[in-house]
């Protein structure tokens, strides 16, 4: 299972339930229909809502405020096989597990991956020493999913 987000609060009083996330690939998790994990009990997705920094939902057949307190302060999950991810597409959580080639063929790891501002991804590896490496420059060569390998180009 995927951690999501927390269930902060509710809105109006049609058991509408306000999400915090910063999960990644919301588009594939917040859909009609879909199933959102909170206690071990799946929930159904009823409808969705952007709404400031939230993510808002209802969810089965839960239509008052009365009805959908007892979820509230939840951690969110979803089933992971049922993210359906491109192959270009890799969960920070999984890139953990890669190992990590320079160019001029030293080895390491990834040791964390963290946003430094909402459109900045920085992944820090260890190969002779620490190095941060942008997602999104030329230093991060191409990030292979099948082979769970990430080359970087790092003088």
């Amino acid at each position: 299972m995927i951690y999501i987000g927390k269930i902060v609060s509710t809105h109006g009083i049609k058991g509408e339930l306000k999400i915090l996330s910063d999960f990644q690939f919301k588009e594939k998790v917040f859909v009609v229909g879909n199933n959102l994990i909170i206690n071990n009990t799946p929930y159904k997705i009823r409808s969705y809502r952007k709404h400031k920094n939230f993510d808002m939902v209802t969810l089965n057949d839960y239509n008052n405020i009365n009805d959908v307190l007892f979820l509230l302060k939840n951690k969110v999950y979803f089933k992971k096989e049922d993210l359906k991810l491109n192959d270009d597409e890799v969960l920070d959580e999984d890139l953990l597990t890669y190992q990590v080639i320079n160019k001029d063929g030293r080895k390491g790891c990834v040791l964390e991956v963290f946003l430094a501002s909402p459109t900045n991804k920085i992944i820090r590896v260890k190969l002779d020493k620490e190095y941060l490496v942008p997602v999104y420059s030329p230093m991060l060569v191409s990030i292979n999913k099948k082979e769970k390998k990430i080359q970087i180009d790092i003088k």
